[in-house]
């Protein structure tokens, strides 16, 4: 199953409707891939194993109910499953009842077929660029366990990256969908700001917030983000007639030496030119107003409600981060105006190109608790800048560096116009591979990885090139 494990979920759903292979075969199978991996990464808070063998029983017996019929998913920890616990990695919440329904994309893939098979760690109350909290621990990169895999989803990078679920869920405020992925060599989507709903988020929606903070899908392959999107958007925000020789700027500045480079050779691909918006030196300070324009007092206010009496560092961090951003009314009413004038100066930068080609991060996965040193923190602004402008963003793998940790790009689109931002990651996947799996010698990644098994032994089913 090898090979299964490595296809993307829309190919290991074709094998199902063929009957290739079998759903509960499929469940049991990555099952296995996280009892292998998951000792090294620890990116599963909870394992659905019973519950998603007996759904996959139920799928095997039953009528194809959509295109992901038979197959696992994955879901953030702060993202509400009937009948288990969402905890958003914060103490507050260990002892919290079982969630009474799904978030309102659960239950669309789970109508669309797809199987939850487990829950992904993440950071204490999502607010941190790595994944570790004071319940469940810390979260390791597949592609060195001294690196974080991003955050704050990044358990769900991670787990999608070591083949233990073809795809999940994320959520993103400033970078935790698409900062994950680039770390972890997955693909990835922001969508448009508005475009899904987040009903069935911790924590919930409401406020000025909310048009920072989105759900996105997240998958090995840029054809499961595209499925994905139909499937939880009833009516996909593909707003227009189809771009076939679209314009496309892009940047690479403030990044290091080979990532500059990757994002050079993506654009070279695409037929990009040189360009920048203007406002985006703006973009960390910008962000940081809006998230602490009270210092981080509402925050700390609802983890006391919590019961949250105990944080993680990385979120005192955050919040220690915020008291500089501290303001008073008229001070709102600044930063308010300031994010007018940004989405204005973004949106006349669009009137000229129909695409964003530039850097996630600066440099690929950090190590262990760096995110939070100064220098490295504000480089998160690559991210913020677009959920400011609640611009559609997607993320794919397009190469790697000396130490073999993956390089990826993030190809931003125009409002509503996500088919475009997915449409030129699939061109940029096909060009150099997207996804692939880890280099590590120990053979703990698959089987077929060990010293005894050449990595080339590694590959996808017909169709999947590049994998």
């Amino acid at each position: 199953m090898d090979e299964v494990l490595t296809a993307s979920a829309t190919e290991q759903a074709r094998l199902i409707r063929a009957r290739q292979i079998g759903s509960v075969e499929l469940v049991e199978a990555h099952l296995a891939q996280i009892e292998r991996t998951d000792a090294t990464i620890h990116a599963v808070a909870e394992l659905l194993a019973d519950r998603a063998l007996a759904e996959a029983r139920t799928a095997d017996s039953s009528e194809l109910r959509g295109p992901f019929h038979g197959v696992p998913f994955s879901i953030k920890d702060s993202i509400e499953l009937a009948g288990t616990v969402c905890t958003a990695g914060t103490v507050g919440r260990r002892g919290a009842p079982a969630s009474t329904e799904d978030a309102v994309l659960v239950a669309r893939l789970r109508a669309a077929g797809a199987i939850p098979i487990a829950r992904t760690n993440l950071p204490d109350l999502l607010f941190a660029f790595e994944t570790d909290n004071l319940l469940f621990g810390r979260t390791n990169n597949p592609y060195d366990p001294a690196r974080t895999p991003g955050g704050s989803s990044g358990g769900e990078a991670a787990l999608i990256a070591a083949c233990g679920s073809p795809m999940g869920l994320g959520s993103d405020c400033a970078g935790s969908v698409r900062v994950p992925a680039a770390f972890c060599g997955i693909a990835s989507l922001k969508p448009t700001s508005g475009c899904l709903p987040r009903r069935g988020h911790f924590p919930p929606e409401g406020g000025w917030i909310s048009a920072l903070w989105q759900i996105g899908p997240m998958a090995r392959r840029v054809e499961d983000l595209q499925t994905m999107m139909r499937v939880m958007a009833l009516e996909p925000p593909f707003g227009g007639p189809a771009v076939a020789q679209p314009r496309i700027a892009f940047y690479a500045d403030d990044a290091r030496e080979d990532v500059a480079g990757v994002v050079r050779a993506a654009a070279a691909a695409l037929g990009a030119v040189e360009d920048r918006p203007c406002c985006l030196d703006g973009a960390y300070d910008l962000e940081m107003k809006l998230l602490g324009a009270d210092g981080g007092d509402s925050l700390r206010a609802y983890l006391a409600s919590l019961g949250s009496t105990e944080l993680h560092p990385l979120l005192t961090g955050w919040l220690d981060k915020l008291e500089a951003y501290r303001t008073d009314l008229a001070g709102l009413q600044a930063y308010w105006a300031d994010w007018d004038r940004y989405r204005a100066r973004m949106a006349d930068f669009l009137l000229r190109y129909d695409a964003i080609v530039c850097p996630v991060y600066k440099e690929p996965a950090l190590l262990h608790g760096t995110s939070i040193e100064e220098a490295n923190f504000r480089s998160f602004s690559h991210t913020m800048a677009y959920n400011l402008a609640g611009l559609p963003a997607a993320v794919v793998r397009c190469g790697e560096s000396a130490e073999g940790l993956p390089i990826a790009v993030q190809v931003v689109a125009r409002p509503w116009r996500d088919d475009v931002a997915l449409m030129l990651a699939a061109r940029l996947e096909r060009e150099f591979g997207g996804w692939k799996p880890s280099r590590r010698a120990d053979g703990w990644f698959l089987p077929s990885a060990g010293p005894d098994r050449p990595q080339k032994a590694m590959v996808c089913p017909t169709g999947m090139e590049g994998a």
